[in-house]
């Protein structure tokens, strides 16, 4: 069925793009293609940063537990070594002095330990920001 009626024929003139629609779909062919090199060069960015970030955020926390388990292990020999005073307390003036005592340089000694924890998980957490932010300066301008 090649007649001259029918759609599929070659007789049919073909259509001819124009140059200009031509040019145009070339130039948005050409355009998707650095915008996808754009993106792809971002998105391999943004890994690398997000790995930094997994990273130094792992190292703090590995930081910060070991500084936990070192304070635990300093806590309970001082409350040990307490618990041994006690037994060997002959009066309750000497009891009440003692826990007195056991009590102040352990709240001071709390407080020691929570001032550097904190410090540490400030500087995990800033250390974490770091790759974040040095990412984010090459694709934002800085603000004036």
């Amino acid at each position: 069925m090649t007649g001259a009626t029918d759609p599929f024929s070659a007789s049919i003139i073909p259509f001819e793009v124009p140059e200009q629609m031509r040019a145009f779909a070339e130039k948005g062919v050409s355009q998707a293609r650095e915008n996808y090199a754009k993106f792809k060069d971002a998105a391999e960015s943004h890994n690398g940063t997000v790995e930094a970030v997994f990273s130094s955020a792992h190292k703090g926390a590995s930081e910060y537990a070991a500084k936990v388990m070192e304070f635990m292990k300093a806590n309970t020999t001082a409350q040990l070594e307490f618990t041994q005073q006690l037994f060997s307390v002959k009066s309750p003036q000497d009891a009440f002095a003692l826990w007195t005592g056991h009590s102040k340089t352990q709240l001071e000694t709390f407080q020691a330990q929570a001032k550097e924890l904190a410090e540490i998980a400030q500087r995990a957490a800033t250390a974490a920001a770091e790759p974040i932010k040095a990412s984010a300066s090459k694709y934002m301008p800085p603000a004036a």
